[in-house]
């Protein structure tokens, strides 16, 4: 077993296999300041009331080091593609609709993004422990902390 030079990928067997895999359909089951992070990103009161009633769902679709992730409400849709340690031009429409210079990398079993633009400290990691797809994402000094579970 051993790690290939240019992903994370391990080796084993002739095989190559992704730390995880992220691929699925999964509901909201918990969203942790949530009001907090929008307020960091300066979004308005009346979209963060809205925002906050809304039960997102995440669609996931990875193969090998490549990932679109669709995140889905009643009121918005976002989707972002990516290669995970290729940097990319990001505009987070269905946010706060900035433009970001973002890079995912595999961290361990995590996929972590960094997103370098007018707001510090801005990114999310993503995880599955059990059963459950985690969420971190960070703007300044908020951090909003999501569960999601695979829908049925």
């Amino acid at each position: 077993m051993f790690f290939t030079p240019d992903t994370n990928a391990v080796q084993t067997s002739g095989k190559t296999k992704m730390p995880v895999d992220f691929s699925g359909t999964w509901d909201i089951v918990s969203n942790v300041n949530f009001d907090g992070y929008m307020v960091a990103l300066g979004i308005d009161f009346a979209t963060r009331k809205m925002a906050s009633l809304l039960k997102p769902q995440k669609v996931i679709k990875q193969e090998g080091d490549c990932f679109t992730i669709h995140t889905l409400t009643s009121f918005r849709k976002y989707e972002c593609s990516f290669k995970t340690g290729q940097s990319f031009t990001e505009v987070t429409k269905g946010m706060d609709n900035r433009t970001c210079q973002t890079v995912v990398n595999w961290e361990n079993d995590r996929l972590v993004c960094v997103q370098k633009g007018e707001k510090r400290n801005r990114g999310w990691t993503h995880w599955i422990q059990g059963d459950e797809l985690h969420l971190e994402i960070t703007c300044e000094d908020q951090v909003c902390k999501q569960i999601y579970k695979r829908s049925e």
